[in-house]
């Protein structure tokens, strides 16, 4: 209003009507609106990560007139990547790189809770937010990835020690049982001389029946 300045009721959707020149219409969209925002920031443990954040949001239409003073109809382009860098690169230096990979659901849910305060000084309602994207360094990938070929290897030749100790244990059981069975053959000829006999005409059997058997 040219005369009054601007109103403190806000006009919801419909028809109204306005005077000419006196009074001009601001129109905001007030559905939740998604937007996707990138930052580049650092960890606890200084890993640089790569991190696209998704924001789901929607002007208060309680403070429209407060938020038209302040920040105009652009009020998203305005506010909404400084804030959420600045929230990403406060919870994210909480976390070491592996942290953010393994506790994702918990850094989203940290983040969303911040968010949505620090929007109120805006006049902001924030609806949901997630990490739809995490990306670190090549150099920190290739060394997760390095990482995770010395366990598959470390695992593999553990397995192989293991597997040599059972052979191994094979190996004296069947010593051993073969010992005592000499054992007993020697013991079997010293008491029974006529032992030694008895297993030449058993060897000499299997022969014949092997000869016979080929023919």
């Amino acid at each position: 209003n040219r005369i009054g300045g601007i109103s403190e009721k806000v006009q919801g959707e419909g028809t109204h009507f306005k005077l000419p020149w006196l009074q001009r219409p601001y129109l905001y969209n007030v559905r939740s609106t998604p937007r996707n925002i990138k930052s580049l920031t650092g960890s606890r443990d200084l890993q640089m990560v790569d991190i696209n954040l998704r924001i789901i949001y929607r002007p208060n239409v309680d403070r429209l007139p407060d938020m038209y003073r302040t920040l105009g109809l652009d009020y998203d382009e305005r506010v909404l990547p400084s804030i959420a860098n600045e929230v990403l690169k406060g919870v994210v230096a909480q976390y070491n790189a592996i942290e953010l990979i393994g506790k994702r659901e918990q850094v989203s849910q940290q983040v969303r809770l911040r968010l949505q305060e620090r929007a109120k000084d805006f006049f902001m309602v924030i609806d949901d937010v997630s990490l739809t994207h995490l990306a670190f360094s090549p150099q920190f990938t290739g060394a997760v990835e390095a990482k995770q070929v010395a366990q598959q290897e470390a695992e593999m030749a553990k397995w192989i020690v293991d597997k040599a100790l059972e052979e191994k244990k094979s190996i004296i059981i069947t010593a051993q049982g073969e010992a005592e069975a000499a054992k007993l053959i020697a013991s079997a000829v010293q008491n029974n001389p006529g032992f030694v006999e008895l297993r030449e005409i058993q060897y000499a059997k299997d022969v014949a029946t092997t000869i016979a058997n080929s023919n």
